[in-house]
């Protein structure tokens, strides 16, 4: 069934034409992962350390649930599933790892879906960013990457970590002493599924010349990302609350100059340092310390820098 309704959207993409698909290519990128990282660090570094850390915090249980139930149930991809099924465009390039569930639609209930349980937040606001998260899933089914049960449970599972996440930060806020063991169970947690992905058995399927339709050791990187990205966040948080303890109550002026140059050095590190990584150690070992670094730097590396940047740019003359 699921197969049918893709072919019945292809048939309806191809019928009317490109420009609803171009337009749902846009939205996709919206719940892409890079995307969604400068998002929750401009968010972290210069508008709400809470909401920013609220969302770092949702988004690395996220990815973790999610490379746990992608080599779990070793979904293969819609055009693997059927032939018959050709994903729009340049689609291809952004589905990597197994099909179930959708990245995309995961991250989408991260930043947006999580919005939308502010209640501080506007009605109105959060109504739209709600809408947001069902145009990014959609657009994963429209241009034929996903399957609906993909979006469905990474939307129904991706609402539902923002909202335990939620919870969570409102009970740290009362047990501060326990920020500690909180990160140390997240820890361990990202370790086993680490262990598991790289341990457990994957299936080998061939096609009509003998191919191998899907290599799991391949497959398992994107579970090995989300390891890399979760264990970052939580040891990156717990030293900045140990040794940084920046503020976002500052002037328009500091938030623009942090923006700009958290943005550049993201860019660094991602781009080139991270790649330099993923290079001289090819495989899942070098795809989880790049990107460990990547979110390292947002949680840390960049608030560490600012400490000792803004005391020394933005400390008030002494009185004569």
């Amino acid at each position: 069934m699921d197969i049918d309704i893709l072919l019945g959207l292809q048939d309806f993409r191809n019928g009317v034409g490109s420009f609803l698909a171009d337009f749902l290519s846009k939205m996709t990128f919206f719940g892409e992962l890079n995307t969604i990282i400068i998002i929750m660090a401009i968010v972290y570094w210069a508008v709400s350390k809470e909401y920013g850390t609220f969302f770092l915090m949702g988004w690395s249980g996220n990815r973790l649930v999610n490379g746990f139930l992608k080599v779990t149930f070793c979904a293969y991809r819609p055009w693997i599933r059927d032939p018959r099924i050709i994903p729009y465009g340049n689609s291809m390039t952004t589905a990597t790892g197994y099909s179930f569930p959708s990245g995309h639609t995961m991250n989408a209930a991260t930043v947006y879906g999580g919005s939308s349980l502010q209640k501080g937040l506007p009605k109105f606001l959060r109504i739209v960013l709600g809408i947001l998260v069902a145009f990014i899933a959609f657009s994963r089914i429209y241009l034929g990457v996903h399957t609906p049960q993909d979006i469905l449970v990474g939307a129904g599972a991706g609402i539902l970590v923002m909202f335990l996440t939620m919870r969570l930060m409102k009970w740290l806020k009362e047990h501060t002493e326990k920020t500690w063991i909180i990160i140390g169970i997240g820890t361990l947690l990202a370790i086993l599924v680490a262990l598991y992905a790289g341990l457990k058995s994957y299936p080998v399927d061939y096609d009509a010349d003998g191919n191998i339709l899907v290599e799991g050791k391949k497959m398992m990187n994107d579970t090995f990302k989300g390891v890399g990205y979760c264990i970052a966040f939580l040891i990156g948080w717990g030293l900045e609350q140990r040794f940084v303890k920046f503020s976002t109550d500052i002037s328009v002026l500091q938030r623009i100059i942090r923006i700009v140059i958290g943005l550049l050095g993201y860019y660094v590190v991602s781009l080139i340092i991270c790649n330099l990584i993923k290079t001289w150690i090819p495989g899942s070992v070098g795809t989880l310390i790049a990107c460990f670094l990547q979110v390292f730097y947002v949680t840390f590396l960049f608030p560490l820098s600012l400490k000792i940047f803004e005391k020394n740019s933005f400390a008030k003359p002494e009185k004569v």
